[in-house]
Order: structure tokens, then C-alpha cells, then sequence
């Protein structure tokens, strides 16, 4: 370095070729002379050829200067000039010892330490002095004996920032034998400006066992920031960035990225002044949050500015599909009601938009849900089942609640083989007493929940009694009959609860612990560990998958670290023997993150040393080379020396400028449509659905099935003309003319009723169709299934008419739920006529609903949520029943011949249509009255 001038030279040999300057002035000074130019036409050329001796001319003085420059330049950059350099540090006399921080807090100005402790150990080894070297985030195992300055510089070499702090406590043991053995001449400790908890000790025992030897703590390069207390909350992932007191950057760049590295989202880390920590949130939606793999700051470089994420932190996303109708206008009646208030405050729901179940389903999964919950759903379509069992085998989690429609049957996705029915407990019609629930065993997932004394179950569907169940069984009642069961399947669950998810059944939605039990199932879904012990009994461990190294990147696992226990997990914290990182395997893994939720950063404390320590800075004054910024000038001086030439020799007079005058024709295409149909065509193929729509929206009309069949068709068609034409004259309400319509292609959403007549020559719905009706009841629809045989069930019996064997089979696939006979005080009995039986053309078979449960008051609703009864079945013949032709005359006879008979039938018809229409309107109170003075009493 020249003395008082901050200018140092690798290679100052260099600065003698400055000498040669003169001579390359000398040698620039002569240029050749510039070369004529001479028109081309052969008369003139001899003459104007001047034969006189062509003499060099000087190049102008500008010219000499740049070129001086450029060799100026180009010397002084071969010399390495450096603005700048770094002041050496003082290393005293007698046996050093080199003291270096290389945890976590070291990775952000790793650079600038490992620069100054290379500097200080090339000049101990150009001095001959010995050097003791320890580095204080490797541990106790490290040599810590003497040697020379050059082994020490090759340990320096192959050190690296560390991903947990240092334990300096860890090396009072091997620095006190070392200094009995030879007394250090001096200690220069290289730290990172943070106190730890193990510091005050280090520093104590380091006093007491260096004597009088000076210590000198080179200070100022501070940590980078960090973070900690990662939260994904509802609406919003929230993390703490945290700083160390004395950086006075306030402002920092956090990003979230995903498995692949890509940036999902960035926020401001905005530090008030003085203040070390601040509050950092993402504001995305839960599908983007729970693709977050890595949450970093940018630009830091260690392993405290990364959080990584798990599956225990990502939201679950949870499909609920109720298998009651869409027709719930009173949401305490409705099981979601509880289902979506228990759930919402620790996971996002998915409700389906469509009730196709064999649409509605497949919807959900592709929504990226952990788990589907059903409401007491019994029989999915087949497709639905299909897919639903893939994505349950691929890590899904399908939670059922039981109900009337799971009490009649269910598909094959349930835990338990349940028994047909269910079971009631403390009802009108029960000897047995509501029970309560049992205490939760140590195996279930609820172990450790308290149960309430006050929850008891009324109603329940109970499990086939199998050596299986008890190892299936999560909770119990106190008569020891399941209440939640539950069964690995491929690596999803399948859990069932026998009772409903709203009250009809038990009041154990309304407790707390009915929220504990779904936030524990919730926990266990896609859980990267499934529990603390492996099958065989054995303890369940953890090994290291993918590690991070100091400056916060992944790296392979080196061979030191051992696996960790699941159950010491849990507490395990940053260090030597568990780094942050990956824990488990490809399949499920958690996440150890190297600061904790209280993690502080505190400024270096020196006071246990006393007068002893000497502070000094870090050499603040960063070099400065020069060569690139030389070589470069030398570049461009050597392009401008190139045009300067180039100008002096004529260039541009050389260069013609030729004009090519070339017009362009622009032609017009022909746009020729090809493949394109004409509109009209499929508006013609439309009209009919669009005047059958519109005619629908219009008036309230009367639906059949067309069966394909042109007699059953003719007398469905007539029989509803004919009950449209007595609504009409009887009632306020004023039908349009029935319509037929196709199951399979027409909607039918504008009908509430269905007219189905069965025969025994129909062909089964596809189970698209057969989705699409099941759609049309779960959104309120009534089907009026006739099948129209029983006068001939007399004699063959009702189960085996053919008929009736083909409404079973239409039915199978169907979520039905159970059915009985029109109980006397049913709505269907006083929707409009008082009626206590429902004839057709045949007055012999009973009208079936579907069954509905004893209320708590001893009184029977109408249906859960004022509804209407999806099916109504009977075998009585309406249609024909109703059936008139043109001319208004009764088409077919009813059996037996009576007059009463079809008018019983008209009203039975016409009880059918308003009860389809205003659902349990006349079972209010309030027609109380009016129904008393209509019976005469």
C-alpha cells in the first residue's frame, strides 16, 4: 500500500513497463498517408495521377494521447491495482489461538470472516508462529492441540457455516487442558456478535484459563434475520421475522415457494425502529398455502431466514355432501349446519355445487380435497364409488355419518358390516335408556379427551358383532356398542360414525368434544406420521431425508445423524445431532426449523472477561480490485482508436448508400369457412327442449316417464290430462298439459312430481341415468313409482310380481331411504282432501313414503327439514285411474267398478300433487282448527 494513500498493487513489477510510455509516444507519432480517391472514367485517369514520392505524415496529437491511455491502462491493470485493501490484524507474539464462530449466525458474512481469519493465519505462518485453532459449532471432538499455521489455514479452508448455533460451552474442556500444556501468547476470536445462553459460561472458564494472555474479539459483522412462529391460520399464513438489535436494515423480502422452487407469493417484512422482531402474513388462498413448501428471506444466506413446511401444517380441505335433500331451508335442521361450524375454524370446506352424486363427488376430488365427509349418504352411484375408492386408496380420508338412508343400506365404503335398521334407545318404543359415551382407550386417535357426562346417544346403527371390531372401534357407548369405527384402506382411512351429524340422533353435536374428536380425525388425515410405534410394537422413528446445511440450502444427510423418535420429535430442537431439515421418508415427513416460536437475538456480551478483551472491528473497509474496471477502459479506448482510423482513412466515402425502390402488392384473401355448419340447423335440433323449457318455467306441469312403451305412454299421458283437467276445476291451482319426458337427456328440475309406471318389460336405467334422477330427489323431487300389478299380487304375492322385481332392480342403485305404508297422521292425509287410503284404477295396495322417525315429544314430523318424501310407491294403477280421452270419458274401468272409487282415486291424485308442492305445509298448527271442523269434531 503507498503510505497515506489508500492504493495497493498485486503485481507493482508491472507499474516499470510506465517507463516505456516515450518510446511507444515516439512510435505512434507516424502515421501512412491518407490514400486519394480517383474517379473511375479511363480519359481522366492518367491525368490526375500525381507522380511525385509519397512522404509518411504525423497522426494528430489526440490520436498519440488515446493510444498512450490505452497502454497506460493496460499496464496499470497488469499490476492488480486495489482501492482500499484490508488492514492486517495484530496477532501479537508467542503460541496464537484463533477462535472462530461458524454457527448458523456466521453463514450471512461468512466471506468477510473466513477473509480475516485467512489473513491472520498467512501471517502467523510467514512469522513461524504455532497456532491453536478451534472452531466453536464443531464440538468437543475437534483437535484442539498446536500446530502450525499451515495445517490450520487448510482446516480454515474446509470449514463451513454450521445450521444451529455453536455451543461454546462445549470447548471449555479442551481449551483449559490445552492451556496447561502450553500457555496461549495471545487470543483473537473471530465472533459473530450474538450472545447465547452458553456464552456467559464459555467466556468464564475462558478468563480463568488463559491467565493474562490479551484477548481481542473481532466484532461487527452481524447475523442475518430469521424466522419463526410459522401459523396457518384460516385466512392467512403468518410468520415472525426476527433481527439482531444492532442491524439497522428495516426493511426485508420474504417469499413463499413450492416443492419446485417457484415463488407463490411475496410479502414486506417492515421492522419499526429499534424493534427486532415483526410480523410477516401471506394473504392467499388455501389451495396456493397448502402447496407452500418453503417460506424464505431473500437474499439472506443461512439457515435460521428458512422455514420449511409440512403436511401437520397445511389446512385440510374438506368436501361435506348431506344425503338429505337440497330442499333445507332451515339450517338447524340441516346436518351441515353443524358439520361446517365444527370444521371452519381449522380447515376450508368444499361444498359440491351439483347434487348428481356421480357428478358431485368426482368434483370434490378434483378439488384437491384431504377429506369427504357424508352425511348420512347410503348408496353412492357406481362411478362415484369407483373414483371414490382410488382416491381413499391414494391417502384420502372418507368420514360417514349414519342416518334413516345408512340405516336401509350402504355401498361398500364403510369400516364395519353394519346391521339392517337402527337402533333406538330411550323412545316411546324402547325399554332402554339414552346411553352416554365411554372413555376414549389409549390405541383410539381420541385418547386423552374428556367426556362429557351429558352427552348421550338416542338412536344408533349398529356393527355386525366380528373378531375385527374391536380393533376397528375409535369410541364406544358404556354398553360397549361402537359408536365411531374406522379401518385403514390402501393408505387412506374410512371412519364411520353410527349416529347423525345433527341432533335427530344424539346431542353430541352440540358438545365440545364432538369438535375435539373431527379436529383429531383431521390431524391423522395424509399425517406424514401415523403414530409413535410401528406395527410390531417397536418405537417409531424418524430418519434424516433432507437436511439443511448453514447457509439454509438442502443437502444429503451426513452420516453422524441418526434417527429420531417419533415421541422425541416432538420436543427435538436445532443441533449438532438433529439439524434443521426433512425428517421421515418420501411418503411423509415432518420438518425441524432451526429458530423456535421464543428464539431472541441478543448482542455479544463481554463483561465476564473484564479489561482483558480488546474489541476490534472487522476490517470495515471492503478492497476495492481495480483490473476489471482498467481492462475494460482499455477495451473501449482500443474501439475508439478503431474508429478513429477508420474515420481518418475515408471510410465513409466508401460506403454507398444504394436505394432499392421495390413496390409491395398487398392481396386480398378469401376467407372460406370450411367445416362450419349452418346454425339454423342445430336451433331447429333445440326447439323442441327450448319450447318444452320454456313452457315449464311457464306452468306448473304434470311429468311421466316415457317408458318407450306406446300403450303405457298413452295412458300415462291421458291419466295426467286427466287429473290436470279435475286440479283445475277442484283447486286454485291451474296446470298446464302434462309432459313426458326422458330421464336419461331431459332436465328435470322443472317438475316436482314424477309419474313412473313400471313394467316388467322396461330396461334398467344406465347408471348416468339412474345419477341424474338420484340428483332430482336429493334436491326435493317426488317419484310416483306405480307399478300397476296389484291386482294380479293378490294371488302371487306382492315381492314377486314382475313389476315389482323390476322396481327392485331400477331401485338398487338408488340412495332410498326406508319406506312404510301412509301412516293416519301423515300429511299425504290432509294436503288437501282428508283422505285414509289412496285407490287407483285398484284400491288394494298401500301408498308407501318414506318412514319417518317418533320425535322426542312422542309426535312424528313430516320429514327432517320440511320436506317431501323423495319416493312414493304404490301398485293401485293412478294413471288409468285418471285417464280420459278427447272426448272426456273415463278410458279404462277401475276394478272393482265404482264411481266412489275414482273419485277417492282423483283425490288421492290431487293430495299427491300438493303435497309434492307445499311439503308439510298442512302439518302446522295452525290448520289445527280448520282440520277439527272439517271431521266434525
Amino acid at each position: 500500500m503507498l503510505s497515506g494513500f489508500p492504493l495497493a498493487f498485486a503485481a507493482p513489477w508491472a507499474l516499470a513497463g510506465l517507463a516505456l510510455l516515450p518510446v511507444i509516444w515516439w512510435l505512434l507519432r507516424l502515421t501512412p498517408p491518407r490514400p486519394r480517391e480517383i474517379s473511375f472514367p479511363p480519359t481522366r485517369l492518367l491525368l490526375d495521377i500525381d507522380k511525385h514520392q509519397e512522404m509518411p505524415q504525423q497522426s494528430p496529437w489526440w490520436l498519440t494521447l488515446l493510444r498512450l491511455l490505452l497502454a497506460a491502462f493496460l499496464i496499470l491493470a497488469l499490476s492488480g491495482p486495489i482501492w482500499r485493501p484490508a488492514d492486517t490484524v495484530q496477532t501479537g507474539d508467542g503460541l496464537l489461538w484463533l477462535l472462530i464462530d461458524n454457527g448458523w449466525q456466521s453463514a450471512q458474512a461468512w466471506d468477510d470472516k473466513s477473509g480475516a481469519a485467512e489473513q491472520i493465519l498467512t501471517l502467523a505462518e510467514s512469522q513461524g508462529r504455532p497456532v491453536l485453532f478451534a472452531a466453536t459449532a464443531e464440538g468437543p471432538n475437534q483437535d484442539l492441540t498446536p500446530g502450525s499455521a499451515a495445517a490450520a489455514l487448510e482446516r480454515l479452508r474446509a470449514l463451513e457455516p454450521r445450521p444451529y448455533a455453536p455451543e461454546r460451552s462445549e470447548l471449555v474442556t479442551g481449551l483449559s487442558a490445552a492451556a496447561q500444556m502450553t500457555a496461549p501468547g495471545s487470543i483473537l476470536w473471530l465472533s459473530d456478535s450474538t450472545h447465547t445462553s452458553t456464552t456467559t459460561a464459555f467466556l468464564e472458564a475462558l478468563d480463568t484459563a488463559i491467565g493474562s494472555a490479551p484477548v481481542t474479539v473481532l466484532t461487527g459483522l452481524f447475523p442475518g434475520k430469521g424466522l419463526k412462529a410459522l401459523s396457518n391460520d384460516a385466512d392467512a399464513l403468518t410468520l415472525t421475522a426476527v433481527r439482531h438489535p444492532n442491524d439497522t436494515v428495516n426493511t426485508a423480502v420474504v417469499r413463499a415457494l413450492d416443492l419446485k422452487g417457484l415463488v407463490l407469493g411475496e410479502a414486506e417484512a417492515d421492522f419499526d425502529a429499534g424493534a427486532t422482531e415483526t410480523q410477516v402474513r401471506f394473504d392467499l388462498p388455501s389451495e396456493l398455502r397448502n402447496d407452500i413448501a418453503r417460506v424464505e428471506i431473500a437474499g439472506e444466506r443461512s439457515a435460521a431466514a428458512v422455514q420449511l413446511l409440512d403436511d401437520s401444517w397445511r389446512r385440510r380441505v374438506v368436501g361435506l355432501v348431506s344425503g338429505q335433500g337440497g330442499d333445507l331451508d332451515q339450517p338447524l335442521l340441516s346436518p351441515l349446519y353443524f358439520l361446517e361450524r365444527a370444521l371452519s375454524p381449522f380447515s376450508d370446506i368444499r361444498s359440491p355445487r351439483d347434487a348428481d352424486l356421480a357428478q358431485a363427488v368426482p368434483a370434490l376430488l378434483d378439488q384437491g380435497i384431504s377429506v369427504l365427509v357424508l352425511a348420512d349418504v347410503g348408496r353412492l352411484p357406481d362411478m362415484a364409488t369407483d373414483e371414490l375408492e382410488a382416491w381413499i386408496r391414494n391417502g384420502g380420508t372418507l368420514v360417514r355419518f349414519a342416518g334413516p338412508r345408512t340405516a336401509g343400506g350402504t355401498d361398500r365404503l364403510v369400516p364395519v358390516t353394519l346391521r339392517a335398521g337402527n337402533r333406538s334407545l330411550g323412545g316411546s318404543l324402547s325399554w332402554k335408556q339414552p346411553q352416554r359415551l365411554a372413555e376414549f382407550s389409549e390405541t383410539s386417535p381420541f385418547a386423552g379427551l374428556s367426556v362429557p357426562e351429558d352427552v348421550t346417544i338416542t338412536r344408533q346403527v349398529l356393527a355386525e358383532p366380528t373378531s375385527e371390531l374391536p380393533d376397528r372401534t375409535w369410541a364406544t357407548l358404556e354398553d360397549g356398542t361402537p359408536l365411531v369405527t374406522a379401518t385403514p384402506f390402501g393408505r387412506g382411512t374410512i371412519v364411520l360414525f353410527h349416529v347423525t351429524a345433527d341432533t335427530a340422533w344424539s346431542n353430541l353435536p352440540l358438545s365440545g368434544v364432538f369438535l375435539d374428536m373431527l379436529r383429531r380425525m383431521l390431524a391423522i388425515s395424509n399425517a406424514a406420521i401415523s403414530g409413535e410405534t410401528n406395527a410390531d410394537g417397536s418405537v417409531g422413528t424418524l430418519p434424516p431425508l433432507r437436511l439443511l446445511n448453514g447457509y439454509g440450502q438442502f443437502t444429503s444427510p451426513p452420516a453422524n445423524v441418526r434417527p429420531v423418535s417419533t415421541a422425541a420429535f416432538r420436543d427435538a430442537v436445532a443441533s449438532r445431532a438433529t439439524p434443521p431439515g426433512l425428517y421421515g421418508n418420501d411418503d411423509g415427513f415432518r420438518s425441524l426449523n432451526l429458530l423456535t416460536p421464543d428464539a431472541e437475538l441478543q448482542p455479544l456480551d463481554l463483561a465476564p472477561l473484564g479489561e482483558q478483551a480488546t474489541i476490534a472491528s472487522y476490517p470495515s473497509a471492503n478492497p476495492v480490485d481495480l483490473r476489471a474496471a482498467l481492462f475494460v477502459l482499455a477495451f473501449l479506448l482500443l474501439i475508439a482508436d478503431a474508429v478513429a482510423v477508420f474515420l481518418l482513412a475515408g471510410g465513409p466515402g466508401r460506403l454507398g448508400l444504394r436505394r432499392a425502390a421495390a413496390g409491395t402488392l398487398a392481396g386480398l384473401g378469401i376467407l372460406i369457412g370450411t367445416g362450419l355448419g349452418n346454425p339454423h340447423d342445430a336451433q331447429a335440433q333445440n326447439a323442441p327442449q327450448d319450447l318444452q323449457a320454456i313452457q315449464s318455467t311457464r306452468d306448473t306441469r304434470l311429468a311421466f316417464v316415457e317408458t318407450g312403451l306406446p300403450e303405457v305412454d298413452r295412458a300415462s299421458e291421458a291419466g295426467l290430462r286427466g287429473l290436470t283437467q279435475f286440479l283445475t276445476e277442484r283447486t286454485a291451482l291451474e296446470p298446464g298439459p302434462p309432459a313426458g319426458v326422458d330421464i336419461a337427456t331431459d332436465e328435470l328440475a322443472f317438475y316436482s312430481l314424477l309419474y313412473w309406471p313400471i313394467d316388467s318389460a322396461l330396461e334398467k336405467p344406465t347408471e348416468q341415468t339412474m345419477a341424474r334422477i338420484d340428483a332430482f330427489m336429493r334436491n326435493g323431487g317426488t317419484i310416483l313409482f306405480d307399478t300397476r300389478d296389484h291386482i294380479s299380487a293378490t294371488t302371487s304375492g306382492f315381492s314377486s310380481t314382475p313389476a315389482t322385481l323390476k322396481l327392485r332392480e331400477i331401485l338398487e342403485g338408488l340412495d332410498i331411504p326406508p319406506l312404510e305404508p301412509v301412516p293416519p297422521d301423515h300429511v299425504l292425509t290432509k294436503a288437501f282432501y282428508l283422505l285414509d287410503s289412496f285407490p287407483g284404477r285398484y284400491s288394494t295396495s298401500p301408498l308407501w313414503v318414506e318412514s319417518l322417525e317418533e320425535s322426542g315429544a312422542g309426535g312424528r314430523p313430516v320429514r327432517a327439514g320440511d320436506g317431501v318424501s323423495p319416493v312414493l310407491i304404490t301398485g293401485n294403477d293412478f294413471a288409468s285411474a285418471w285417464a280420459i280421452d278427447d272426448s272426456g270419458n273415463f278410458m279404462f274401468p277401475t276394478v272393482p267398478n265404482d264411481i266412489a272409487q275414482r273419485d277417492y282415486a282423483f283425490r288421492s291424485g290431487v293430495n299427491i300433487v300438493m303435497y309434492s308442492l307445499t311439503g308439510n305445509y298442512k302439518a302446522d298448527q295452525v290448520h289445527i282448527p280448520a282440520l277439527l271442523e272439517r271431521l266434525g269434531q
